[in-house]
């Protein structure tokens, strides 16, 4: 009974929730898009990434410097709250602008949101 009662706590947070949603439209985020999607700081976003994962939720793979983040496929009985969740969000007008706003944000190279988010001396233009 706690597990299920930790995935309810983080889908409890708004931005958790935002970003369960997106990820059921996207196989796959990077860290910088996360934070750039969320309008938070890098350690705030990692800290509700970790959530997410700890819960069961999501899961993490690191390629170089880049952390990506995706939905975990490997528990039935979350596949089948991801699968409510997705369905029932197609109906709210709030899902449909942070999609929009998420296309956005895909348009950008991750090394930009990088410099952007933390300056030219973490991702120096080319």
């Amino acid at each position: 009974m706690n597990r299920i009662i930790t995935v309810f706590k983080a889908l409890s947070d708004r931005n958790r929730f935002r970003v369960v949603v997106v990820l059921t439209k996207h196989s796959e985020l990077c860290a910088c898009q996360i934070t750039e999607f969320l309008q938070v700081t890098g350690a705030t976003a990692s800290r509700h990434m970790s959530l997410l994962i700890s819960c069961g939720l999501v899961t993490s793979r690191k390629e170089g410097r880049w952390v990506y983040y995706r939905l975990a496929k490997d528990n039935p009985s979350l596949n089948v709250l991801v699968e409510w969740i997705k369905q029932r969000m197609a109906e709210v007008p709030e899902a449909d602008e942070d999609l929009r706003k998420l296309k956005e944000i895909l348009s950008c190279e991750p090394e930009d949101l990088c410099g952007k988010q933390r300056g030219e001396t973490c991702c120096p233009k080319k």
